[in-house]
């Protein structure tokens, strides 16, 4: 499961968070991946142009589920279960890159969502397993840039192509199209009060501010936390600048985040928000809040990074719950 949201601050500058969601513990911590690197991806080997930085993890590779590079494409692979379709082997005149692999590769080689386009063209998703899990991820894509340009990538057949996104907001299965139907049904749904009518003489007493609300839906299914997420994106008050952003986006993830044990999967494990990533697309920077710290924890590339440092470096979460004693 997973949750993920754009938005634009009102002095123009551009945003991509993610809930993370799971059951197994994936372990992902800020990693700073260098220029000009060869992957060893579980599909085959491929090459990077570009910095970048995002969550992820050293698993004989660096995998990564999300991140920002240093022109600002920002990058989210939320899962995508009973509708992911993957080839066996890439065709001869195709790229192929494992799911698991596919931020790592597109921040590393796209400058934006228009060069996306045209590169995903030459790439397939090849049916191969991440040693973690051992399994093949069913997976779907959010990718965002600072012209505010949103898209989706849904690799629901062996050719490639973004889909775009009107509302800026992605959740899990079904696809985008479906998730932007359903909406309809909860088209009237406003911030004001509805006033309330008379019936049979007797005046109703008001419930009070929040009912122009009634109906959405509070579970944590995906097209639940998709309506929930559109309506706060949409009617929350704009925020100015970056802190004053990353805050209102700790605020609106928080509607979608899962605490632990309220969501059981079949085999009773519990699947809950173990991060919540949050890509400043303008600034370059990627901040990460972990379960255990609601502490903003981020990385902010520099020239010198881009520039100089040719070996990734990890940077280890803080998970200590921090208390400000004002005594």
């Amino acid at each position: 499961m997973c949750t993920s949201l754009t938005y634009e601050n009102s002095q123009g500058d551009h945003f991509l968070s993610r809930t993370m969601d799971f059951a197994f513990e994936l372990g992902g911590q800020p990693i700073f991946m260098p220029r000009n690197q060869k992957i060893q991806g579980d599909a085959g080997a491929f090459t990077t142009k570009y910095g970048f930085v995002g969550a992820g993890r050293n698993l004989k590779h660096y995998i990564f589920v999300d991140g920002v590079n240093e022109f600002g494409l920002g990058a989210a692979a939320l899962y995508f279960s009973q509708y992911a379709k993957y080839v066996k082997e890439a065709a001869a005149d195709k790229l192929g890159i494992a799911p698991h692999d596919l931020v790592a590769w597109v921040l590393g080689n796209a400058k934006s969502v228009a060069d996306l386009r045209e590169l995903i063209q030459n790439v397939q998703l090849v049916d191969v397993p991440v040693s973690l899990l051992g399994l093949t991820t069913p997976l779907h894509f959010i990718f965002s840039d600072p012209t505010g340009e949103t898209t989706v990538l849904e690799a629901t057949s062996d050719d490639l192509h973004l889909i775009d996104d009107p509302v800026g907001v992605m959740a899990n299965s079904p696809q985008l199209s479906w998730h932007l139907q359903n909406l309809s049904t909860y088209g009237t749904l406003v911030a004001s009060q509805r006033p309330l009518h008379n019936y049979e003489g007797f005046e109703l007493a008001t419930q009070g501010p929040g009912t122009g609300a009634l109906g959405m839906p509070g579970d944590y299914t995906s097209p639940s936390r998709f309506v929930r997420t559109v309506f706060n994106k949409h009617y929350s008050e704009a925020a100015a600048d970056t802190p004053t952003t990353l805050n209102l986006l700790q605020h609106l993830m928080d509607s979608v985040t899962i605490p632990k044990g309220v969501k059981l999967k079949d085999d009773g494990a519990s699947d809950y928000t173990q991060y919540r990533g949050y890509m400043a697309l303008d600034d370059r920077a990627y901040y990460m809040e972990p379960y255990d710290n609601l502490e903003l924890q981020g990385v902010k590339m520099t020239d010198e990074m881009l520039n100089n440092w040719d070996t990734p470096v990890e940077y280890p979460l803080d998970h200590q719950v921090h208390i400000n004693n004002l005594n």
